[in-house]
């Protein structure tokens, strides 16, 4: 089905407003194209540790809608332009504020993305999305199901990967592990799958709530083992304090490595003596960064691993 697009060039200080004034007027999705520089929360959330370099900020958005062919296109264009009229009137600077139209290609929107996240191995383990069927010589297989969230990634990624190896070494029936980002909620889950007593996660994100509780549902995971919380564990001491001090015999974090250096001192209080930090997301010119940091904190690293141009940091509490 060939849906109508409908781009509005605009300025980035009447984004939300206008943004707001589409979906009151019934407008359930928008896209928003700017070069307003990422924030610090930004960057801590995404998953490359290099970003590309960024043009510079010339106040302009596009706001970008989709109405489907049965929908009465001059109605909808109506109460956009009245809402644009609404917001000139509040001496808002809308800019141009003019809106071209086009057509998308004939394809399906809601399915279309699941082309590109097909099932892969992490050695013995299978991570599949629920769509897919196991094939029946992957039976003896360890099953991780996984469906991408908003945001979240699926395992592919190799700093995920990397994780999952380090954490196969040193789990033990009694591990209780911290996974700081969760996201999918990807290594807390297969952690529980191997044997883990019982795992807790933070994430920066409210969306990782549901993602997780998906992720745990299809996965069979008892809602008992395994707690999920929203918070910086960084900055926020009530967070730290929901968490808890000295009890976890792992933490893992697959973040930034300029966001492992200020979270490798907080989690000492965290673990347990003789506990293992698991750290990935490093790209290898930020290897030494994270090694010193954790060596500054009075950790022994174990091991550095690597996998492409990626590098995980595995090490341990002595006291």
């Amino acid at each position: 089905m060939k849906w109508k697009k409908y781009t509005l060039k605009t300025r980035t200080e009447a984004e939300d407003l206008i943004s707001s004034m589409m979906q009151e007027a019934g407008i359930e999705g928008i896209e928003i194209e700017d070069k307003v520089p990422l924030s610090e929360r930004d960057k801590e959330q995404m998953f490359v540790d290099i970003l590309p370099d960024a043009p510079d900020d010339d106040g302009v958005a596009y706001i970008s809608f989709y109405l489907e062919p049965d929908e009465d296109q001059a109605e909808m264009l109506r109460k956009v332009q009245e809402g644009l009229d609404e917001i000139c009137g509040w001496g808002v600077d809308v800019g141009e504020a003019t809106i071209t139209a086009s057509e998308t290609e004939d394809k399906d929107w809601i399915n279309n993305w699941k082309e590109f996240f097909h099932q892969f191995y992490v050695d013995d383990i299978l991570i599949k999305p629920s769509w897919e069927e196991v094939q029946p010589e992957d039976r003896d297989k360890l099953l991780i199901q996984i469906d991408p969230g908003t945001a979240f990634g699926t395992g592919m990624h190799e700093t995920t990967q990397l994780c999952i190896r380090q954490l196969r070494k040193y789990l033990t029936p009694e591990t209780v592990l911290l996974d700081v980002g969760t996201g999918s909620g990807i290594l807390s889950i297969i952690s529980l799958k191997l044997g883990a007593k019982r795992a807790v996660g933070t994430d920066l994100d409210p969306c990782a709530l549901e993602a997780v509780k998906e992720n745990m549902e299809v996965n069979g995971i008892d809602p008992a083992s395994f707690e999920m919380m929203i918070g910086n564990i960084i900055t926020e001491k009530e967070v730290q304090d929901r968490v808890g001090y000295g009890c976890y015999d792992i933490v893992v974090a697959n973040i930034l490595a300029e966001v492992l250096v200020p979270l490798t001192p907080v989690i000492l209080a965290q673990l347990k003596p003789g506990g293992i930090y698991i750290t990935s997301g490093i790209i290898d010119d930020k290897e030494e960064l994270v090694v010193q940091t954790v060596k500054d904190c009075g950790l022994t690293v174990l091991e550095v691993a690597h996998q492409g141009e990626w590098v995980s940091v595995t090490a341990r509490k002595d006291r």
